[in-house]
């Protein structure tokens, strides 16, 4: 890797029709302007997910900045990307946690998150070797499409049960607040639009507390009781949380935190069960790196394809890294895609100073304290919306590929693990290990494709071929009766 980046032109923005590339640089001034808004267009969902997820937020942006420079380490500088928080792993991590939420738990579920990482790693190495033909033969679009809309909807239940309940008029204000961010502002406004509902909700929650008053609503793991209403411990079937009034915001953590030092680490512990419910999470990386790379190369006029499977290798490596120290798991973001798209500087050069601001962030507990303080009712109308939009991701991917849905084939194990992760439904493998929700329906998708494929070309080869048509006085192929055209 070589540290050095050609100046674009005189260093100023460059005129219209040009783009800066990823061995380009503006002047310092500018490649620091623009490293400071990959940090606002990653900082929502990269702060949100570990929330949502009971990891520490502040140790998560520190991560994602060192894995960041790893990746850029790996890929030689040759694609720009910034890895933040993945989402792909939020309905495995909330499974794992399901009537059991302790520092043991966080040790299977970074423990669970590092072995999906290795796995990403080893599939990137293979799929380097092997060409990026070998993604489209395992994974066809209906399958990556299936896996990633069952991902986004099968969270449907976290906004549901936990969120959404905490203070349900200020999910539904947070959440037509975004929407109408979305749709206003098309610009950079409109790509951080999780970041200002976060922020409008987190504000709108504060003055409700010193003008309304509190709120009465169930917080997880406070406030537990048992069946005869007695104070209990720990969280279980026979002691869970119940209502009472509380103040939608509490600055307590904040005013007791440090303005310097280093998160809270811990090591990761490995659990079978744990593993098998994040693993699925390999496919959607898989699809979404190889979708980010396919992006960047369209838009810099680069063949980035030989690039895919070192991508996943660096992006696998990051959650390793990010996991081994009980952070969140990695992916590269769409957001940062979208600011490239709209500066059209694509400079490699901005990303290492986007990550080093990141791990200057996370050095700062204070602002760690702050960002574990936003309401659950916040978090779910800013949820209810990133999982809608990575369901329809899916459908997207359908959509772009022309899925044929009037093949049984696609759509029968598609419908059903969607099925199975919207549920969520349990499938009890013995006393100690069942499979549910995204797991199980990932791997009816995958599974159940591979196999109804191999049996209806099986079927279809044993089938004799229909007779030829019989001539007719001139020689041609008399046309069959009703009249013809191409059958799809």
């Amino acid at each position: 890797m070589r540290f050095g980046w050609k100046v674009h032109g005189d260093g100023k923005t460059p005129p219209p029709g040009e783009v800066v590339a990823p061995d380009e640089r503006l002047s310092w001034p500018r490649t620091a302007g623009i490293g400071a808004q990959h940090v606002v267009a990653m900082f929502g969902a990269t702060f949100v997910f570990p929330l949502v997820m009971g990891l520490d937020p502040n140790l998560a942006v520190m991560m994602s900045g060192v894995a960041t420079i790893l990746f850029l380490l790996i890929v030689q500088g040759k694609v720009p990307s910034y890895l933040g928080t993945s989402a792909s792993f939020v309905g495995g991590v909330f499974a794992i946690r399901a009537g059991v939420d302790s520092a043991q738990t966080d040790a299977w579920v970074t423990g669970a998150i590092l072995v999906a990482g290795a796995v990403l790693a080893l599939c990137g190495v293979l799929i380097h070797v092997l060409g990026v033909r070998v993604i489209h033969q395992v994974f066809p679009p209906v399958v990556t499409g299936a896996v990633v809309m069952l991902i986004g909807f099968g969270l449907a239940f976290v906004v549901a049960d936990t969120y959404w309940p905490q203070d349900h008029w200020v999910a539904l204000v947070t959440m037509v607040f975004v929407f109408l961010v979305m749709v206003v502002f098309r610009g950079f406004i409109g790509r951080i639009a999780i970041l200002l509902g976060l922020v409008f909700g987190f504000v709108l929650s504060w003055i409700l507390d010193l003008t309304v008053g509190q709120v009465t609503s169930v917080l997880p793991g406070q406030n537990l009781r048992d069946a005869a209403g007695q104070a209990c411990q720990p969280e279980g079937p026979y002691c869970v949380a119940t209502a009472f009034a509380h103040d939608r915001v509490s600055f307590a953590g904040v005013e007791s935190a440090d303005w310097f030092g280093f998160p809270a680490t811990h090591a990761p512990d490995f659990k079978l069960s744990a593993i098998l419910l994040v693993l699925p999470a390999v496919i959607a990386l898989i699809a979404e790196n190889a979708g980010h790379v396919k992006a960047v190369g369209e838009i810099t006029r680069t063949d980035l394809d030989p690039m895919i499977g070192r991508t996943i290798v660096a992006d696998g490596v990051g959650t390793v890294v990010t996991s081994s120290v009980g952070g969140s798991p990695t992916t590269t973001y769409a957001e940062n895609i979208g600011v490239m798209a709209a500066t059209r500087i694509y400079s490699t050069a901005a990303y290492y100073i986007a990550a080093v601001i990141a791990i200057l962030f996370g050095l700062c507990p204070k602002f760690g304290a702050l960002v574990a303080a936003t309401p659950g009712g916040v978090l779910g109308g800013v949820t209810v919306i990133l999982y809608g939009m990575i369901g329809l991701l899916g459908a997207k991917i359908w959509i772009e590929n022309r899925v044929d849905f009037a093949d049984p084939v696609n759509m029968v194990p598609a419908g059903a693990g969607i099925i199975l992760a919207v549920g969520p439904v349990v499938h009890q493998i013995n006393e100690d290990f069942t499979l549910e929700g995204i797991a199980l329906g990932t791997i009816v998708v995958l599974a159940g494709y591979h196999l109804l494929r191999q049996i209806s070309n099986r079927i279809t080869a044993a089938v004799p071929p229909e007779s030829a048509a019989p001539l007719d006085p001139s020689g041609t192929a008399a046309p069959e009766a009703g009249g013809g055209g191409a059958r799809s």
